[in-house]
């Protein structure tokens, strides 16, 4: 619920259980210490993933070092559309750096924003490179007050394309056939409007807004269109971006982490309580449960304390 722990010994407090600020701070952080070995896991399950979204997110952390205090350190956030498991790495910079741990060894679809951080992956032999179409419809959003008529022709088009992509999801399509639909109805839209680009772009200051969202799709057009290879692919990153979104919600509560440390528990807290809320399962119920056996598991079964997973066996027999 993105409360601060002072506010949580406030409420405490007024039902008159005094507990004391370093015995609360160390329950959090043993109980992320406990949980440990299955962050440990699924940062493996991921880099094994074939199909990552990545996004990255600010958060303030207590630095010593600093003279202000703060530092602005990021969350980097993993999501597998396929598996539909999210993962959470604090890192202290946005360099394209702080991305190795997870994308070093990665093979696959590599799905991002237009931040140059990830082009260093992108350009990699065994990586494709998916563009977001949601990242180029705000580019010309932003253009209408600068060139109204282009802005809502190419804004029109992108509109056809999620048409699509929402007909294919009423029909509850597979992947084959999702690949098929595309082929037939959104590459032919793509291959016109990248032709109508290709001409405007020539005619267009670069400087203006309308320019610089021509620029921003035509010079990611392979990514933007990568998406008709393969029918398990998303047309844009809006998956990954929805499970930052809380975040923010968060940074408004307790302003600052603690510590650089504190930072990447907090990052294992959001990686869990995403994953549950993501398959609809009651966090705490999850907690407890995984806090109570996570010591006597046997390793090569720790994956049954995955949230979804811990709902199957929630549902096929009582815990």
């Amino acid at each position: 619920d993105h409360l601060p722990l002072y506010r949580q010994k406030q409420r405490f407090s007024r039902e008159d259980i005094d507990i004391a600020s370093s015995t609360i701070e160390g329950w959090a952080a043993q109980s992320m210490d406990a949980l440990k070995p299955l962050y440990e896991k699924l940062v493996m399950d991921i880099k094994n993933e074939g199909y990552l979204q990545v996004d990255e997110t600010t958060i303030k952390v207590l630095d010593d070092k600093k003279k202000d205090k703060t530092h602005l350190g990021y969350y980097w956030v993993y999501h597998a559309p396929i598996s539909k498991l999210v993962m959470f790495n604090y890192s202290p910079t946005r360099a394209s750096s702080a991305a190795l741990p997870i994308l070093q060894n990665f093979k696959g679809y590599l799905q991002t924003d237009g931040y140059a951080g990830y082009k260093a992956y992108g350009k990699k032999s065994d990586i494709t490179p998916l563009g977001c179409w949601a990242h180029a419809r705000r580019e010309f959003e932003r253009a209408l007050d600068n060139d109204k008529q282009k802005a809502q022709h190419v804004l029109v088009e992108i509109q056809k394309l999620y048409a699509v992509e929402r007909k294919a999801k009423e029909q509850s399509l597979r992947p084959d056939q999702i690949k098929e639909l595309r082929l037939q109805q959104s590459l032919p839209i793509i291959n016109e409007l990248g032709k109508w680009m290709f001409l405007q772009i020539k005619l267009t200051l670069p400087k203006s807004q309308i320019g610089k969202a021509l620029a921003y799709s035509q010079t990611r057009w392979d990514n933007l269109s990568a998406y008709l290879l393969d029918g398990n692919l998303q047309i844009d990153n809006n998956l990954v971006e929805n499970a930052i979104r809380p975040v923010a919600i968060g940074r408004k509560n307790y302003l600052f982490a603690g510590s650089h440390d504190a930072a990447q528990r907090a990052a294992m807290a959001y990686t869990f309580f995403t994953n549950c809320k993501k398959h609809n399962v009651n966090p705490f119920e999850w907690l407890k449960y995984t806090l109570e056996n996570i010591q006597s598991i046997n390793h090569k079964n720790i994956t049954d304390l995955y949230p979804h997973n811990y709902k199957q066996l929630a549902e096929s027999k009582p815990l």
